[in-house]
């Protein structure tokens, strides 16, 4: 396809775009109005069958596998170029609303305002998996058909951990079989400079319970009766110091430093300090490193939760019987989850915690692709196009996504999205989805599908 002719195909494209962009939020109002939250499994078999019905729309076939939790969503279109296959990661999990009364409208109920749309799920990840059906839609919808296969992997764990996914792609590596995935997340920077992400860090996430006492007692007694609110607070204190330095004994022994390329990188990156600071209310950050992203390769120790005792209105007062925390931790790449686990099991006893029971919820290694893939190429090539700014490429976020599973086998893995910034308030109350990014994403996206077959 010489360069006129793509120059008007990818015109057609943007202008189908535009034109139909009512039927996308359509079916994205559709897909948030089902509270498919995870940790409480709710709603996970209705939008399991969502999903599978928009992916059937375009043409897919799709089945939905059973796991040991949540189904997962599996669909596969061919296309012209039977040499390539390009695989689509979502997620249609969403993490609790609460707390319900900081939303401005009804948490599943996608309203639209101040052009955006706002609702659970309306980035994360619903609303980039709409962007990403958007942006086939106008590809078949110019072309007549696909470039390449398409390979669709919808889960329904993402937010409480992927816990089942790995052996479900173990045992469906065959029909997974890819040149490059787009995963989730991604987008643009809070000055429109897209922004790509080439990795995921590793999480490890446990829960600690402390039991001192049969049932919880009167306060006066709190000099003769062990509180486990204390004893919990005591475990979690010889866990780190005031400086953010974790004390476990061996906790960064396989923690590496930047490559020379990852080092590159992140000197190419704007310090982003004040941003952090402004969107969260700080005079300083903890770690003020200089890119922020620097601070993505170091691995953290998080209190996620905690509870004991009395939490209701007014006074009680009480010895907590028993109490809990929740901790996850963020690794980096060479950092193995179940490794980590098994260090904090023995620091615990080593300081006189055995009594602490520690309980491994979730863990996911971390994953890391090359900056050098073709595919990485492309997309920063036509981000440039349809942004008109030529991409910031970070080597690792600070979050956690299993795409681990496919950089693991050597499948490179880009994230072009319809994030903005930090601001999209994904994981909180009025999560919402600029339009406008929703139409750069679902370009980009097309390019990408139209041009894969280059790779």
């Amino acid at each position: 396809m010489n360069v006129n002719a793509t120059t008007e195909v990818t015109d057609k494209i943007d202008e189908h775009i535009e034109q139909n962009l009512d039927g996308w939020l359509d079916e994205l109002a559709r897909l948030c109005a089902i509270p498919s939250v995870s940790a409480r499994h709710e709603g996970i078999a209705e939008c399991a069958a969502l999903v599978q019905e928009l992916l059937q729309k375009r043409g897919f076939a799709t089945d939905i596998s059973p796991t040991g939790g949540h189904p997962v969503v599996y669909g596969r279109a061919e296309g012209a170029d039977q040499s390539h296959t390009l695989l689509f990661y979502n997620h249609y999990d969403v993490q609790p609303a609460e707390p319900l009364e900081l939303w401005e409208t009804p948490p599943f109920e996608l309203s639209r305002r101040d052009g955006a749309v706002f609702a659970r799920g309306a980035k994360d990840d619903k609303g980039e998996f709409i962007a990403r059906l958007a942006a086939i839609d106008a590809v078949k919808a110019v072309t007549g058909g696909y470039p390449c296969n398409l390979l669709w992997l919808a889960e329904g764990e993402e937010e409480s951990g992927s816990v089942n996914l790995p052996r479900w792609v173990a045992e469906n590596r065959d029909r997974l079989r890819c040149d490059a995935a787009v995963w989730e997340e991604g987008g643009t920077e809070s000055d429109g400079t897209p922004m790509m992400r080439l990795g995921a860090r590793g999480l490890l996430y446990v829960e600690l319970r402390a039991k001192t006492l049969s049932r919880d007692a009167h306060s006066g007694g709190a000099n003769l009766l062990p509180n486990a609110a204390w004893r919990l607070i005591w475990a979690l204190s010889s866990m780190k110091d005031a400086d953010e330095r974790i004390l476990i004994d061996g906790f960064y022994d396989a923690v590496r430093t930047p490559t020379e390329a990852e080092d590159g990188l992140l000197a190419s990156l704007p310090d982003r300090v004040d941003e952090y600071r402004q969107e969260f209310g700080l005079d300083r950050l903890l770690t003020e490193l200089s890119p922020i992203d620097r601070a993505f390769f170091e691995p953290t120790c998080n209190v996620a939760g905690f509870g004991a005792g009395y939490q209701g209105e007014g006074s009680k007062t009480v010895i907590p019987a028993e109490a809990f925390a929740k901790l996850d931790f963020r690794l980096v790449p060479n950092q193995d989850p179940q490794d980590i686990f098994r260090k904090v099991r023995r620091h615990l006893d080593s300081h006189g915690f055995e009594d602490v029971e520690l309980v491994d919820l979730a863990g996911e290694p971390p994953g890391v692709t090359e900056a050098d893939a073709p595919v990485v190429r492309l997309t920063a090539e036509i981000a440039e196009e349809v942004y008109g700014k030529a991409p910031q490429i970070a080597p690792l976020s600070g979050g956690t996504t299993p795409m681990f599973l496919f950089t693991q086998a050597g499948v490179p893995v880009i994230a072009p999205g319809v994030g903005w910034g930090s601001a999209n308030r994904a994981h909180s109350p009025n999560e919402f989805v600029r339009i406008e990014d929703f139409k750069l994403a679902a370009r980009h996206l097309a390019r990408l599908v139209l041009r894969f077959p280059e790779t």
